[in-house]
């Protein structure tokens, strides 16, 4: 597709496979998690950089997502994090999605679905509360039921609350998930895979690796939290540019953008930027954040308002046409403009729009 724009993404694949490698334990499976299109990198690029690099697995919270990966030729096993919602249990299954069943409406229209001894995931809320078996004594007579039920108990799983920055819940959760397993293999069923390690848990709690681990944040090079990951060797995968397409010399007391909130305390060249907060870049970071002029740091100006924004450049003179970093590449990481957004850097690059173009590499 042409691309007309002067702002886009570059995803660095060769990243991709450097983080999956960094990332995977010894002897313990890896699902790449590429929900959300790959976090905003690019769904069926960034899955296939993971499996070349070692990820087995790979994991999606909808079935649409799981379709597009097989419509693309993605063969390794793909688990679906959220239960199937009603109807589209017959379509998962004809495309081999793993589903994961985690209350007792799950279960049974996955049930009438299937043909076969079909294989699932089922999911134990160990203190999340978001979806799993709750309580989670209740996991035995779920998974006897499921089995009942004619399906195959592949995996057992949960999912931890705050593993990058809370060692006491993350043992508890882990301590829960623990018994429960013992209570469901003393009832006969054996589970071959157990799986909890998020990024966090990968990266902080090596007794939570189990089987299988599930990072999804970290194999884009970006850690849980600002402080975890950075001693791992991470590679960063994304990077958000574009170019000046305005420059003007402003004197002191001019005011700049909408609502005038942004005064000059000195005479500045200011620059305008073709990206704005229907591109994804945050509109709580007016007047915080910094990009980066030809690399140089530079102040957002004021309000960012919908297809543009303005950076108070001082007494450089930005040219016309000059590339401005907004995320990697030597300016501010997802980290720092989610910091001066009041946000985390999970949700800077999963808003970055479709109107950006991806420019792969590697």
């Amino acid at each position: 597709m042409t691309r007309f724009r002067s702002t886009w993404v570059e995803v660095d694949l060769d990243a991709i496979r450097h983080n999956v490698a960094r990332l995977k334990p010894e002897a313990v499976e890896l699902m790449a998690v590429v929900k959300a299109n790959a976090y905003g990198h690019g769904d069926v690029a960034v899955a296939r950089a993971a499996v070349e690099a070692g990820a087995t697995w790979l994991g999606v919270a909808l079935v649409e997502e799981g379709l597009g990966l097989r419509t693309a030729g993605l063969d390794v096993p793909i688990l679906l994090l959220s239960e199937c919602p009603p109807g589209s249990e017959p379509v998962a299954l004809a495309h081999r999605l793993t589903p994961t069943v985690a209350s007792e409406d799950g279960l049974a229209r996955l049930a009438a679905a299937a043909r076969g001894a079909i294989a699932v995931h089922v999911k134990v809320d160990t203190g999340m509360h978001r979806i799993g078996v709750w309580p989670p004594e209740g996991a035995v007579s779920f998974a006897t039921r499921v089995v009942a039920a004619g399906l195959e108990v592949e995996g057992f799983w949960t999912h931890l609350a705050r593993s990058e920055d809370d060692q006491e819940t993350t043992r508890a959760q882990l301590a829960r998930f623990r018994d429960v397993v013992d209570a469901v293999r003393v009832s006969g069923i054996e589970p071959r895979i157990l799986h909890a390690a998020n990024s966090g848990a990968l990266l902080r709690h090596p007794e939570s690796h189990l089987d299988l681990v599930r990072p999804g944040i970290a194999i884009y090079g970006i850690g849980p939290a600002p402080d975890v990951g950075r001693d791992v060797g991470l590679r960063p995968a994304l990077s958000w540019r574009s170019t000046v397409t305005a420059v003007r010399r402003l004197a002191a007391g001019e005011r700049i953008s909408y609502g005038h909130r942004y005064v000059l305390d000195r005479d500045a060249w200011v620059a305008t930027v073709p990206v704005g907060y229907a591109d994804g870049y945050p509109r709580a970071a007016s007047s915080r954040a910094q990009v980066c002029v030809g690399g140089r740091r530079a102040q957002v100006a004021g309000t960012v308002t919908m297809d543009q924004l303005m950076v108070d450049c001082g007494d450089d003179e930005p040219a016309l046409g000059e590339e401005v970093t907004l995320i990697g590449g030597g300016g501010p990481d997802a980290w720092e403009l989610a910091v001066h957004a009041e946000t985390i850097a999970y949700e800077i690059v999963t808003r970055i729009g479709f109107r950006v173009p991806r420019e792969v590499l590697g």
